[in-house]
């Protein structure tokens, strides 16, 4: 069983390093809304509400942290000459939650609901210089 295994290992290994497969690795921190978000190329975000169409494009300028290829660049505040682009996918609402006032003794009871907007961005590139 195990020479079985061994040489199936061994037939398929050349078929496997024939592929030289580069694999970049971008990650950067954006200040939008107030929050910060780690991202990623291809990723997908749902931010505070921005005016901004579907399908527009979107360029966030405030980047805190960048890191390529596990070589990392911390911005003092930011990072210079870096930018994160996206799309804008969709605006929405978050779920609703509901908000309940009460005092007691005075019979006052107010009931609330409240749904956020927000902007799903997709997340294209990351650009440095």
């Amino acid at each position: 069983m195990l020479n079985c295994l061994r040489n199936l290992l061994l037939n398929l290994l050349p078929r496997l390093t024939a592929y030289k497969i580069k694999i970049t690795y971008m990650l950067a921190v954006i200040k939008t809304g107030g929050k910060q978000y780690i991202v990623s190329p291809e990723e997908k975000i749902k931010i505070e509400k921005i005016d901004k169409e579907e399908g527009d494009e979107i360029i966030f300028s405030e980047v805190l942290l960048l890191e390529k290829n596990k070589k990392v660049e911390i911005g003092a505040p930011f990072i210079k000459g870096a930018k994160v682009v996206g799309k804008v996918l969709k605006q929405g609402k978050g779920d609703k939650i509901t908000i309940y006032k009460y005092k007691p003794k005075k019979r006052f009871h107010k009931k609330m609901g409240h749904r956020q907007p927000y902007t799903e961005v997709e997340i294209l590139k990351i650009e440095a210089e």
